[in-house]
This record gives C-alpha cells, sequence and structure tokens, in this order.
C-alpha cells in the first residue's frame, strides 16, 4: 500500500505544491505512480478561485470513492485550497475521505500515511477522518522539494512567499493561503543554486503576491526592494539562464523593477500582469488599488525598457455590477495592451468573499458573452505576435517530449512554447531555433545545428 497518484487541480503554486508532498513521500518509500488507475493512495491537490475548480475535485472525490467498495484499504485525500475553505465540511458530502489537509500542512501528509498504513497494516480499525487544517507558524519553508531528490529539473518552480494580504473582494485566497509569509532569502537562493548544480537552467519564483516578498523581513537598499534584491542574488547563480515570476501584483511594479528587465539579461522579458478589469468604477468595487491609468503606464513603461515585451493577464468579466459600459472599458484597455496569452474568468461567487453579498449579480449569458468577445481578442493578438516570429531565430530552452512523443517541446525567452525535431541529448539545453510556421498558442521550427554537438 505504498503507490501514490497526485491529481492536481489550479495554479502553478499547486503544482509547486504536490511536487513537494511528491518528493516528501518519496523520501519515506512511497511510490509515485503516473496512472490512477496504479494506486493505492489518491492525494487531489484543490483549487477554490471558482466554484467550478471546487465542483471539479468534489465529483473526482466522488467518483473515486467508489474504489473503497472493492478495496476497503484504498486511501483517498483531498488537499490544498479547498480542504482549507471547506475543513471537515466536505465529509458531510464525501465521508469515505480519509485525509482532508489545508495548504499550511502539506508537511504534515506523510506522517498521516503513515499511520494510515500502520494501522491498517496491523488489522486496526482506522476509524474517524485525519482533518487537518490548522495555520503553522513557518509553513512556507517546508515547500522545498527541490533539496530533497536528485532529480533533474531542466525548469523549476521555487516558493518564495505564500498568503495575501490584498483583500480583494471577489477572492478567496486570503482565507485558503494565509496571512503573507516570506522564505528566507538565503534558502531560496540556496535552493535555485542547488538546482543550478543540477543542470537546471530556468526557474520561476512563486507566490501569491510574489512582488509582496520580503517586505516585513528586509529593508529596501538604494531604492530597490526586497523582491528586487531576491532576482539579482538569483540572477549573481553560475548555470541559471533565466529567471520568470508569478504571480504579482500591479502594485508591485515599482521602478525598481521596471529598470530590473533592462539591467537584468536573466530576467526574461515576460511579464504576468494582472489587470482584472479596464474600468476604474469596478476596480474599486474589487478593491484593486491601481486605475485603468496606472495599469497601462505600466505597460508602457516595461515596453520602454524592453521593447519585445510578452504579456500575459488576469481579466474578470461579469463581476457584480459590471454594466456594458464597464465592459467596453475593459475590452479597450485589453485591445490596447496587447496581451499574448490572457487567463479570462467568467466571474462566480466564492462563499465569504465581500463579493458574494453585492447585488446585480450578472446572468451566465452575460458573462459568457463578454468572455468570448475577450477570447476573440486575445485569439487575435496571440496569432499575430507568432507570425512575426516566423523567419526569426530563437533561444529555445528544449524541456522534453511533445504530448505525442514523436517530437520535443520547449520555450522562448517570451513563454511561447516552440515543438521541434531534436536529439534526446540536448533536454535541459539553450538551443537556436529558425520558427517556421505559427499558430495560435504554438510555434514550429528547425534546430540549428551549427554549433550543436552532434
Amino acid at each position: 500500500m505504498n503507490r501514490v497518484y497526485i491529481k492536481t487541480y489550479g495554479c502553478q503554486m499547486n503544482e509547486r505544491d504536490s511536487d513537494a508532498v511528491a518528493a516528501m513521500l518519496r523520501d519515506r518509500g512511497y511510490r509515485i505512480v503516473g496512472a490512477e488507475s496504479d494506486c493505492d493512495i489518491m492525494l487531489l491537490n484543490t483549487c477554490s478561485v471558482r466554484d467550478a475548480a471546487e465542483q471539479k475535485a468534489l465529483g473526482k472525490a466522488s467518483y473515486v470513492s467508489h474504489r473503497k467498495k472493492k478495496n476497503p484499504d484504498f486511501v483517498l485525500g483531498i488537499l490544498g485550497c479547498m480542504a482549507q475553505n471547506r475543513g471537515a465540511s466536505i465529509l458531510e458530502q464525501l465521508p469515505d475521505v480519509d485525509l482532508i489537509i489545508g495548504t499550511q500542512k502539506f508537511h504534515q501528509v506523510p506522517d498521516y500515511l503513515d499511520n494510515l498504513r500502520a494501522a491498517r497494516e496491523a488489522g486496526l480499525p482506522i476509524g474517524q477522518s485525519i482533518v487537518d487544517i490548522e495555520e503553522e507558524a513557518g509553513s512556507q519553508n517546508t515547500i522545498r522539494e527541490h533539496l530533497e531528490t536528485d532529480e533533474k529539473k531542466v525548469s523549476a518552480f521555487v516558493s518564495i512567499q505564500q498568503g495575501c494580504n490584498m483583500s480583494c473582494h471577489f477572492c478567496i485566497v486570503p482565507k485558503t493561503r494565509g496571512d503573507e509569509r516570506s522564505r528566507p532569502m538565503e534558502d531560496i537562493v540556496a535552493e535555485c543554486r542547488h538546482l543550478a548544480e543540477r543542470g537546471g537552467k530556468e526557474v520561476t519564483l512563486l507566490g501569491q503576491i510574489v512582488t509582496s516578498y520580503g517586505r516585513r523581513d528586509y529593508v529596501y537598499t538604494d531604492g530597490v526592494s526586497p523582491f528586487v534584491q531576491l532576482i539579482e542574488k538569483v540572477h549573481a547563480i553560475e548555470g541559471i539562464e533565466r529567471i520568470r515570476f508569478m504571480s504579482p501584483h500591479p502594485r508591485g511594479f515599482k521602478q525598481d523593477l521596471v529598470e530590473a528587465y533592462g539591467r537584468l539579461p536573466k530576467l526574461c522579458e515576460y511579464v504576468h500582469l494582472p489587470m482584472q478589469s479596464g474600468s476604474d468604477r469596478i476596480l474599486r468595487a474589487m478593491n484593486r488599488p491601481y486605475s485603468s491609468a496606472r495599469y497601462k503606464e505600466i505597460v508602457d513603461s516595461l515596453r520602454a525598457v524592453r521593447s519585445d515585451m510578452y504579456f500575459s493577464t488576469d481579466v474578470i468579466v461579469g463581476f457584480p455590477g459590471e454594466t456594458e459600459e464597464d465592459f467596453q472599458q475593459t475590452k479597450a484597455l485589453f485591445t490596447a495592451c496587447n496581451f499574448d496569452m490572457a487567463y479570462i474568468f467568467k466571474y462566480s461567487i466564492r462563499t465569504g468573499t465581500v463579493a458574494e453579498e453585492l447585488e446585480d449579480q450578472l446572468p451566465d449569458e452575460v458573462k459568457e458573452r463578454r468572455n468570448q468577445e475577450l477570447l476573440a481578442v486575445l485569439k487575435g493578438n496571440s496569432l499575430r505576435r507568432n507570425q512575426t516570429l516566423v523567419g526569426t531565430r530563437q533561444d529555445v530552452l528544449i524541456e522534453g517530449p511533445d504530448k505525442t512523443g514523436a517530437h520535443f517541446t520547449g520555450r522562448t525567452r517570451g513563454n511561447r512554447v516552440v515543438i521541434l525535431d531534436a536529439d534526446p541529448r540536448l533536454v535541459g539545453e539553450l538551443v537556436q531555433v529558425d520558427i517556421n510556421r505559427a499558430t495560435i498558442s504554438t510555434l514550429y521550427g528547425d534546430l540549428v545545428l551549427e554549433g550543436v554537438e552532434a
């Protein structure tokens, strides 16, 4: 009873948490399997940002729980944001769930599974389900699986900060992830150095509000924020060739961060900059502390430093009270910023948020129409930008085989996916690729053999 399958819903932070849990379990002698049909233990790492994400995880858990009828020793666990949000109430709908583990207790999963295994191997009754969603000081320092495994990671997520103090009226993250907490800078740098020593070329620094990193723990130095100080230290690590970060807040894009894109060549010319709305009235209703004009000013300042900057964003359509005029302002700003990629969400009520109580909730058909309008703009932008790369030569970090297994996949510095033919020995290497074809989401190209060892 040691084969574990982990299914992850949601953001890169969730993926990072799942990686950490997997590494800790391997260290305890568990086997991480790639197919749910092969497992004795299934862990669902969940998301609560939208109701649809919670319903998807609940549906999966309900379906999987039927395996207990055939195998009473099968273990089902729910981890992460939905566990934190709903807690023991999950058991009212899913009484067969064995583990409910919150966002600050991922590191406890191996101990809890060991206890369950020991009880079952001894033939003892299991008793009540384990529910642990309590806060724990220092929990942000436990998500560091890269130091526990020798597996090579070409491109790795590095958690630097957890929690959020922003209190956006639509968002449940402060409830599911807690207050802002930052890891020590020296620990993060050591983790990145360890990755580089094992052949890692790219790191993505992760946090709920990553640009808030260290603001309570470190001081500004010569006008440089703790977050930019951290980027500088990672930039100095030999072997690290690319640095990215997710997810920032527009409030964090002060002059020091904007200028960093001009003076730190390893900092990739790709920015994820959540917009949420282009209407100042709706931004105020969302409790977002910037205006549409300030947002556009940030975009323009970044493009002034790097004219080839790539942008992605988050937008919510159908926020309570959003009029057609509000939406058209959002569409205008969305078009003016010329995003290369975007996550466009139809607003959904999240229990426990301020927006839940707002009047004038919009009908689904209005949300869907507005969603489709922005998607149409995005598709045009993305295809147009990709087509400009046809005929150019791009630096590509080869990550591994593509989904078909017939070719290889990698990414440009601008975070565009590239499909090409290559030798497996080039996985993890930065190569040059001549781009010859483009779709909305993907580039295709030929490896430049000059300078590449056969």
